[in-house]
C-alpha cells in the first residue's frame, strides 16, 4: 500500500471518527430521548443483529438490485445518446429541449403517476431510478464530447483516423472526465431516488421500506442501521468502482491529475 493511499485512508477515518464522536456526545447529552437518538452502541447491536438474522442482507440486496438495474438502463440509454448529441447537431436539437424540460422535475414527483400506470413493486422503483440517473449522465456526456479539442480531431483525421478510431482514441479519452463525473452523479441520484421510491412504491423489501416502516414504530436504531448500510455501499462504490475507473482512465491518459496533500 502506497504512502498516498495510507494518508487517504487516515484522512477518511479521521473525519468519520470525529462525526461519530459528535453524534455520541449529542445522543448521551439527554437532549433527545434515547428512543429517538440511540447511542452508537445500540445502533451497533441492532446493525449486527440484522446482519446475523440475514434481514439486512435481504433488504440491501433488494435495493441494490433496483439501483443497478435502473442505473444500468440509464447508462445504456444516456451514454450513447449523449455521444450522438455531441457529434450530430440534429440529435442535439431534438433531445436537448426534452432533457432541459424533464431534468428539473424531481424523480419522486413521478411516483404517483407511475403507480397509476404500473402498480406497486419493482417496475415503478426501477423506472424512478432510471429517470433520476438518465439526465446527469446524458448531459455530462454531451458536454464532454462537445468539449473535446477540435484540434485533436483535425490532427487525428489528418493522420488518417476514421470515425471509429476518432471515437475510441480521441473522443472517449477527451470526454472521459465529464463521463465519469456523470456516472458519479447518476449513481448518487439513483440511491436518492430508490430510497424515496421504496418508501412509497415498493413491497416489503428494501432499505427505503425498512426506514419508512421503522419510523412508524419509532425504531430509530433500525432506521440509522439502514442508513449506515446505504452510506457503506455508497462509500465502497465511490472508492472501489469510480475511484478505480478514474485511475484506469483519466489519470492514466493524463486527462487529470491527483490532488496533493
Amino acid at each position: 500500500m502506497t504512502a498516498e493511499r495510507i494518508r487517504s485512508i487516515r484522512r477518511g477515518a479521521t473525519s468519520i471518527v470525529v462525526v461519530a464522536a459528535l453524534y455520541e456526545i449529542v445522543a448521551r447529552s439527554g437532549y433527545f430521548a434515547p428512543a429517538l437518538m440511540p447511542s452508537l452502541e445500540t445502533i451497533a447491536q441492532t446493525f449486527f443483529g440484522m446482519l446475523a438474522d440475514g434481514s439486512m442482507f435481504l433488504h440491501a440486496a433488494a435495493t441494490l438490485y433496483r439501483v443497478l438495474f435502473g442505473f444500468g438502463l440509464a447508462v445504456a440509454a444516456g451514454l450513447p445518446l449523449g455521444v450522438l448529441m455531441g457529434r450530430f447537431r440534429p440529435v442535439e436539437t431534438f433531445v436537448l429541449p426534452l432533457a432541459s424540460a424533464l431534468m428539473p422535475i424531481p424523480s419522486l414527483a413521478w411516483i404517483p403517476v407511475f403507480i397509476l400506470w404500473f402498480g406497486l413493486g419493482n417496475t415503478v422503483t426501477v423506472l424512478i431510478v432510471f429517470y433520476a440517473a438518465l439526465f446527469p449522465l446524458l448531459l455530462n456526456t454531451w458536454t464532454g464530447v462537445r468539449s473535446v479539442n477540435p484540434i485533436w480531431l483535425r490532427a487525428a483525421g489528418a493522420m488518417g483516423a476514421d470515425e471509429r478510431k476518432l471515437f475510441w482514441k480521441v473522443i472517449i479519452p477527451g470526454a472521459s472526465p465529464f463521463i465519469i463525473a456523470g456516472l458519479r452523479q447518476s449513481f448518487l441520484r439513483s440511491w436518492i431516488a430508490v430510497i424515496g421510491a421504496e418508501m412509497l412504491a415498493a413491497s416489503n423489501f428494501g432499505l427505503g421500506w425498512v426506514i419508512f416502516d421503522a419510523q412508524q414504530f419509532l425504531n430509530a436504531d433500525v432506521m440509522l442501521s439502514s442508513i449506515l448500510v446505504i452510506g457503506l455501499i455508497g462509500f465502497a462504490a465511490e472508492r472501489l468502482v469510480f475511484g478505480s475507473l478514474e485511475r484506469a482512465t483519466i489519470y492514466r491518459w493524463g486527462m487529470a491529475r491527483l490532488a496533493k496533500g
